[in-house]
């Protein structure tokens, strides 16, 4: 069974806590908010547009006998993602009842293949601004409220393609490309404070998705080392992993979920 889509935990190692995953409504996002909910935290559910399948994703939770809530916002949108923070404080609580975001997972991201020479600046800019300006965003949001607990989690979701070099993914890559770098950064200025900042690298996850993204570029091999594919579940675990309180001494890292197609 998918651990994800399990009975939640009866020890709660998340409890009291609320959790943001942008981009929640399918595969690494969907399988995310369900484990941060098996752990016990509050969910809720970021998504541009698709409030249909968030819904359903919320209704999974609830039926694990979790909590949580569905929020349509475009993570690019400076006023957009204030009132989503305001409006999760307002409905969960936070820890301690004081209101706010505890755990960010920065998910969303658009991961089109365009080549460079028909890329437009128009759309560099747009995938940019969601990967990068959106998980700025997010994470200023939340902070305060973090360093008023003295306890927080960012996660930040990047991709291997990033570091092997995926051909016809040059905004993809500059986007993600700066959100490693932000994990560094916030890391380094917001550790002693009880907030750790890490980074989870995707490798190849199989479905529906990979399927549909086109060949390999030549200098990826199309079987990984370990044999087989990964699974939505795979990135939810790790994050769960980086989400724990038992984790308080791991940030700034990079932490590899990619079955050996980049070995750091």
């Amino acid at each position: 069974m998918d651990e994800s889509e399990g009975p939640l935990l009866a020890n709660k190692t998340l409890s009291g806590k609320t959790a943001l995953i942008t981009g929640a409504v399918r595969r690494s996002g969907r399988a995310s908010a369900l484990e941060l909910a098996r752990m016990g935290a509050a969910i809720a559910i970021n998504t541009r547009r698709s409030r249909d399948e968030a819904e359903g994703v919320a209704r999974e939770i609830e039926a694990m006998g979790g909590r949580a809530g569905v929020y349509i916002a475009d993570v690019a949108d400076e006023a957009a993602v204030a009132d989503m923070a305001a409006a999760i404080g307002n409905d969960f609580g936070g820890t301690g009842g004081s209101g706010g975001v505890d755990i960010l997972v920065n998910n969303a991201a658009d991961r089109a293949r365009v080549p460079t020479l028909e890329l437009t600046l128009d759309e560099f800019h747009r995938i940019v601004h969601i990967i990068l300006d959106g998980a700025f965003l997010c994470s200023r949001a939340v902070i305060p409220h973090m360093l008023r607990q003295g306890w927080g989690r960012i996660v930040n979701i990047s991709g291997s393609g990033n570091l092997v070099g995926y051909a016809e993914r040059l905004h993809v890559h500059a986007g993600k490309g700066g959100l490693d770098a932000m994990t560094r950064s916030l890391s380094s200025e917001f550790s002693a404070q009880g907030i750790t900042v890490n980074t989870v690298n995707v490798g190849k996850i199989g479905g529906e998705r990979s399927a549909s993204s086109g060949p390999h570029p030549a200098n990826v091999p199309d079987s990984l080392p370990i044999g087989f594919d990964g699974e939505p579940v795979d990135i939810a675990n790790a994050v769960g992993f980086l989400c724990r309180p038992a984790s308080r001494f791991i940030t700034g890292q990079m932490l590899h979920v990619n079955g050996g197609e980049y070995m750091a």
